[in-house]
């Protein structure tokens, strides 16, 4: 791949998830303020603004990087053999350079600090099996659609399977190591204390592995997955 290609590439990467961050902790916040007696009614919110962000960003910056905003989606690319390690490298630091910056950019639209570190602990096996399934899930919803030949499909599917999965997983399914990176820069609803963040990376890429050995079962005989 050409320079400026990458280029392109990682900046539409990391805007992407930047812009992403953004919309995950503003209308967390947003939610926090709006209904501040109702909890489930702010998770809705947090949901539906998080969704409809994906599915605009996803058709805005498909065509340009493929739209992952995700390392373990990018992940999944390199062990199909579709990008090569150097760029997964370089994809993987654009999503967290750029998911930090939005996280900074949706404390301060709120007039809170640039950086205020969450206290939000969470750590269990239950939140860390949540983190498996819906980062699987996620994975299967894309090579689903793609390896159905549904490729156009792919926005709507995957902001429907995160706003599902914000009500039907225990850990609101970050499912995305780099959003989950940004989200302990902002002590507010969607935060995660930076000391929870190792396991669900961790749980992330374990969810990966395990997606990925499912496409290549499931799909053995419906192309290759990218």
């Amino acid at each position: 791949m050409s320079t400026p290609a990458l280029k392109r590439r990682l900046a539409a990467e990391a805007i992407g998830t930047g812009l992403l961050v953004m919309a995950v902790i503003g209308s967390g916040i947003m939610a926090s303020r709006l209904s501040p007696d109702d909890v489930g009614l702010q998770l809705l919110e947090n949901a539906v603004a998080t969704a409809g962000a994906l599915v605009g960003l996803i058709l805005m910056f498909g065509g340009v990087s493929g739209a992952h905003f995700n390392p373990v989606v990018t992940l999944v690319d390199r062990l199909a053999g579709l990008v090569s390690t150097r760029e997964t490298v370089l994809h993987g630091l654009a999503q967290v350079v750029g998911g930090s910056i939005g996280a900074v950019v949706a404390n301060l639209m709120f007039e809170l600090d640039a950086v205020n570190l969450s206290t939000k602990e969470r750590s269990s096996g239950a939140l860390w099996l949540s983190e498996v399934v819906a980062t699987v899930g996620l994975l299967l919803v894309i090579h689903g659609c793609v390896r159905n030949g549904r490729r156009d499909a792919v926005p709507f599917a995957v902001g429907a399977w995160i706003g599902g999965a914000y009500f039907f997983t225990s850990s609101t399914s970050l499912a995305n190591p780099a959003v989950t990176v940004a989200r302990s820069l902002s002590d507010t609803f969607a935060g995660i204390a930076p000391s929870s963040v190792p396991m669900f990376v961790l749980m992330q890429v374990v969810g990966a592995v395990i997606g990925f050995a499912v496409i290549r079962f499931v799909f053995a005989d419906s192309g290759d997955p990218g």
